[in-house]
């Protein structure tokens, strides 16, 4: 598995063709799937991570979000209001 990832929690593994978005580092307690898309969460309830599968299809040429002059996608604290 070939895994790329960008700094700011972003992942894509062209071999699955999935991409990863780590938008906490709290730890995962469970994870619910929505159609293509896999969310896990805190016992808080808050997102920690986002999984899309077939990332392909939803976003053309998904290895282009971790180029470094694509848009910046930071990690976000759901906690902070």
């Amino acid at each position: 598995m070939k895994k790329k990832q960008k700094e700011g929690g972003i992942a894509y593994d062209p071999e699955s063709d999935v991409l990863a978005w780590e938008i906490s580092n709290k730890p995962i307690t469970y994870a619910k799937e929505i159609g293509t898309v896999i969310l896990h969460f805190t016992s808080g309830h808050a997102p920690v991570l986002i999984e899309v599968l077939e990332a392909s299809k939803l976003i053309p040429n998904p290895e282009k979000l971790l180029q470094k002059n694509a848009l910046p996608i930071p990690r976000i604290d759901p906690s902070i209001g």
